[in-house]
C-alpha cells in the first residue's frame, strides 16, 4: 500500500515540477505576497479533482472523444498566448518589487486567473487526467496512488508559494522582474507552440 502512495507521489512530482503556466503564476503570486494561500489551495484542490477524475476513468472518456481534445488544445493555446503577451508587456516595462507601491489584485481576479491557467491548459488533462490516471490503473491500490499524487501537488505548490518570498531581495530590482517575466512569456509561447504543432 505504501509503495502505491510513494509511486503516486513520485509520478506527480515529476510532472508538476516542470516550469509551466500554473507554476509561473504561483511563483509570481508568492513573490508579490498576494493571495498565496488561495492560489495554493486552488492549484492543489484542482490537481486532486483531476487526479481523482483520471483514476475514476475520465481519461478513457476524453480519449474516446478526439474532438474534445482538439477544442481543449485550441482554447488552451489561445489563453497561453494571451498570458505570454501580458508577461512580455510586463518585461518591457518592469517595476521593482514594491508591494506597498501598488494596489493588489483582487482575490476574485486572482482566483479566476488561477482557475483559467489550470483548466484551460491542455497539459493538465494530458498529464494529470490521462497519464496519472492510466499509471494508477496499474497499481493494486490505485486510490492510494492518487492520494500520493495529490500529496505531491500540495507539497510542491505550498513550497513554491510560501518559499517564493525568499527571492524578494533579488527581485527588488526591475531588471530581475524583466528576466522573470521574459522567461514566463517564453515558456507560455513554447507550451502554446507545442500544443498547436503537436
Amino acid at each position: 500500500m505504501l509503495t502505491s502512495a510513494l509511486a503516486g507521489f513520485a509520478a506527480s512530482a515529476v510532472l508538476i515540477v516542470a516550469i509551466g503556466a500554473q507554476n509561473a503564476f504561483v511563483l509570481r503570486q508568492g513573490l508579490r505576497r498576494e493571495h498565496v494561500l488561495a492560489v495554493v489551495l486552488v492549484c492543489a484542490l484542482s490537481d486532486l479533482l483531476l487526479i481523482l477524475a483520471g483514476i475514476g476513468g475520465l481519461g478513457a472518456v476524453v480519449t474516446a472523444r478526439p474532438s474534445a481534445v482538439t477544442v481543449i488544445k485550441w482554447v488552451g493555446a489561445a489563453f497561453l498566448i494571451t498570458y505570454a503577451v501580458m508577461a512580455a508587456r510586463r518585461a518591457l516595462r518592469p517595476a521593482a518589487l514594491n508591494p506597498a507601491g501598488r494596489a493588489p489584485a483582487t482575490l476574485r481576479a486572482t482566483i479566476l486567473t488561477c482557475l483559467a491557467l489550470t483548466y484551460l491548459n491542455p497539459h493538465v488533462y494530458l498529464d494529470t487526467v490521462l497519464l496519472l490516471g492510466s499509471v494508477a490503473q496499474q497499481h493494486d491500490h490505485r486510490w492510494l496512488f492518487g492520494a500520493g499524487a495529490a500529496a505531491a501537488s500540495l507539497v510542491w505548490f505550498t513550497a513554491l508559494g510560501a518559499g517564493a518570498h525568499r527571492l524578494a531581495p533579488l527581485l527588488a530590482r526591475p531588471s530581475a522582474w524583466r528576466v522573470l517575466d521574459g522567461v514566463i512569456a517564453a515558456v507560455m509561447l513554447a507550451v502554446a507552440a507545442m500544443l498547436l504543432l503537436g
